[in-house]
């Protein structure tokens, strides 16, 4: 049996390399090298060009960073080496050159590339013999245009800037074909560029900062760091936060990593673009700074209260209705497509003020217009109680003023969305909320993973459950029925605590209200459902963690389906579930539908609901 998918050759291993005050030596004094020499000086490397006819030669770009003290120049003619015919004698001339080298990081031989200069051409022996001398000397090469000689290629990279002022951000982005088309690469490269906002970089610069500020925990152990990198999974269980007297140095560095993961994960770009360093104080902040935070898609930011405000949102285009209201509004899976009129409207038409979950995507609050505030709720681990209380009370106080809230939910306000208490909680201060529906998670997500959750011949019916309760108790799961599909919402960051409650023998205190599943039963997790960057892991309850640890990292909100409908579907079907007898025919079933791996990971959209 195949315990794991056989990896499929033809990749390269991409790589961040950092050359920090070492060497990279470039062959040849053409525009290429200028090219290669430039990036090497931006990653901080000491840049050494060898070319025949040394600075007379080489292109206006390389000149000018010789003279610069940019770089070193070398002429291949002045360097001592063996005396042989004019091929050999280069190479025996590196080899020479590279004895004396003790920090040299990578070689890249450029003057193989095709130009007008054909004359200058270095052939394919000359090649061959310089990558030679290199592997010897255990130097990675990389020979333009002969990719069948380099230990490494180039990818086509750019890197953003900063879009007030125009300097270099940390953000670089690389796309390579394989050398199956680098002209290709360019475009896509160019096309991938063009679609991400100009301001990506400082958003990267941004957070940044606010790990940096998360980290300063007083000490001066770098082990005391990696482990709060490595627990700084956005979603990954823990207590609701006490007092910030009761924390450690560490478990305080611990919930601000954590709270950095949450931001990286959920706000829009532009938001992070737009903090200041007050406002990523404020993210990390103790109790003051737990609750909501203010917002705008382009950037601008107003909190309510404020008596000035040098904002578009603080613009009243119509005077205030005497009495405010409050709208409970659902945003659908994410899909912006997919919002009700209702909310539609309540979005572009009536609001003066969007109190949203962090899980409503950038495209929804993009229809948003531009003097509505907006603001996002700061619901990370451990905070997620308190900040629901300030959000609570900052509907109450905007509508007291006389302004429409618009509450924005994900997915359906009443479907764990805690709108009862928010219903309850603004009804005893006066307001009565108007609900509007949004199309569920429960129901778009395994139909946008092409699973139904009722189908004749495979699920009579359909159950929903959280993975988490009140205060984050575990709460009771059904017990396995075949006829019916299990949909669990907030459970795939206590997939371990699932599966036991699930697959476990029964006991008195079994959190399992009826017979355990067998390990065979087909369960999908489905991330991200209807966004551009969905992934659907579908398997079996016995293989599921084993294929969690193999495609990495979450991308919440994510939800569990477990049951035969998920199989149902699958290429011409399968309607025989519930026949009598079917499940003797189970471990076929999961065969014709897995094949011989033990999951299968399909990501993205189909294209048409790709929103340009």
């Amino acid at each position: 049996m195949v315990a794991f998918p056989s990896p499929v050759g033809g990749a390269s291993l991409i790589l961040s390399f950092r050359p920090y005050q070492k060497t990279i030596i470039v062959i040849g004094s053409s525009s290429l090298a200028a090219s290669r020499a430039f990036s090497a000086l931006e990653a901080d490397a000491t840049v050494v060009i060898i070319a025949r006819g040394g600075v007379q030669e080489a292109c206006e770009e390389l000149r000018w960073r010789a003279e610069q003290a940019q770089l070193t120049l070398l002429d291949f003619n002045e360097l001592p080496g063996p005396v042989a015919a004019e091929q050999d004698r280069e190479a025996g001339v590196l080899d020479a050159y590279l004895s004396t080298m003790d920090n040299l990081s990578l070689l890249c031989v450029t003057d193989t590339s095709y130009g007008p200069n054909t004359a200058q051409r270095r052939n394919f022996e000359s090649a061959a013999n310089i990558a030679r001398i290199c592997r010897a000397r255990r130097v990675p090469v990389n020979v333009a245009d002969h990719p069948e000689l380099c230990d490494f290629t180039f990818t086509s990279t750019h890197r953003f800037t900063d879009s007030r002022d125009g300097s270099a951000t940390p953000l670089q982005i690389g796309v390579t074909t394989n050398g199956q088309g680098c002209r290709l690469g360019g475009r896509i490269r160019r096309d991938v560029v063009s679609r991400l906002p100009r301001e990506i970089g400082i958003a990267v610069m941004n957070i940044g900062k606010l790990r940096d500020l998360a980290k300063e925990v007083g000490e001066s152990d770098p082990r005391t760091v990696v482990s709060i990198e490595a627990e700084s999974t956005p979603n990954t269980p823990v207590s609701q936060r006490q007092s910030s007297d009761a924390e450690s140095p560490l478990e305080k560095a611990r919930r601000r990593m954590r709270w950095v993961a949450q931001v990286s994960e959920y706000w829009p770009y532009s938001r992070l673009a737009s903090m200041s360093e007050s406002e990523r104080s404020d993210v990390l902040g103790g109790d003051a700074g737990i609750g909501i935070t203010g917002l705008h898609i382009n950037g601008a930011v107003h909190h309510a209260g404020d008596s000035e405000v040098n904002s578009l949102h603080a613009l009243q285009l119509s005077p205030p209705a005497p009495q405010g209201r409050i709208f409970l509004v659902g945003s659908g899976p994410g899909h912006p497509s997919l919002l009700t009129v209702a909310t539609h409207d309540a979005l572009t038409r009536h609001a003066n003020l969007v109190l949203s979950d962090k899980l409503v995507p950038p495209a929804v609050l993009a229809l948003i217009p531009s003097d509505v505030e907006v603001r996002i709720a700061r619901k990370f681990p451990g905070n997620a109680d308190g900040a629901q209380n300030e959000l609570m009370e900052a509907a109450i106080e905007a509508a007291s003023r006389g302004l429409t809230v618009v509450r924005l939910k994900q997915g359906d306000p009443s479907v764990y969305g805690r709108a009862g208490e928010e219903i309850l909680y603004f009804r005893a201060r006066g307001f009565e909320p108007t609900v509007i529906p949004g199309v569920s998670s429960v129901l778009a997500g395994p139909t946008f993973a092409g699973i139904p959750v009722t189908q004749r011949g495979a699920a009579e019916s359909f159950m929903v459950c959280t993975g988490v309760g009140r205060q984050g108790k575990e709460v009771k799961l059904p017990g396995y029925e075949r006829s019916r599909t299990l949909v669990i919402l907030m459970g795939v960051a206590r997939l371990p605590q699932v599966l036991e409650t699930l697959l476990s023998e029964a006991t008195p205190t079994s959190r399992r209200d009826g017979p355990a599943y067998p390990p065979h039963t087909p369960i999908a997790l489905i991330e991200r459902a209807s966004m551009p960057d969905q992934r659907v892991v579908s398997t079996t309850l016995d293989s599921i963690s084993a294929a969690m640890d193999y495609v990495g990292e979450q991308r919440p909100p994510g939800m569990l389906v477990i049951g035969w409908s998920i199989l149902s579907l699958w290429k011409e079907g399968d309607m025989t579930v519930l026949d009598d007898n079917g499940e003797k025919l189970d471990v076929e079933r999961i065969k014709k539908w897995l094949g011989d791996a033990r999951w299968r990971v399909t990501n993205g959209l189909d294209e048409e609901w790709i929103v340009s």
